[in-house]
């Protein structure tokens, strides 16, 4: 359960970090309550999953896909372009949030 919060929390970050560009600077109304929206709505399911997990692993996991996430959503909603450069970048954040989740660490007793 403790996962499927930080699964919530990243999309919920994702959503509005893209939301940020959709809200023209906060000029328009409802992109800019869906960025608001969007990251209480992540700090909540993140600390609510810092209850059971360990705050290293769990913030590599939010970050590095969160960033993943917002760069896959830039490609398909704005067609911004993924470089071989990016897309290496990407599956390096991947990589190593994996070796950090396989390296343990992940619940605390």
């Amino acid at each position: 359960m403790p996962y499927v919060l930080v699964a919530c929390a990243i999309v919920s970050e994702v959503t509005a970090t893209l939301s940020l560009r959709g809200s023209h600077g906060f000029t328009r109304p409802l992109p800019s309550v869906v960025v608001a929206v969007g990251y209480v709505a992540a700090f909540v399911l993140l600390a609510l999953a810092l209850k059971s997990l360990d705050v290293g692993p769990v913030y590599a996991i939010w970050s590095g896909l969160g960033t993943v996430g917002a760069l896959a959503g830039g490609a398909v909603i704005y067609g911004e372009r993924i470089t071989p450069t990016t897309a290496l970048g990407a599956a390096l954040i991947i990589i190593g949030v994996a070796v950090l989740y396989l390296g343990g660490g992940n619940a605390h007793g």
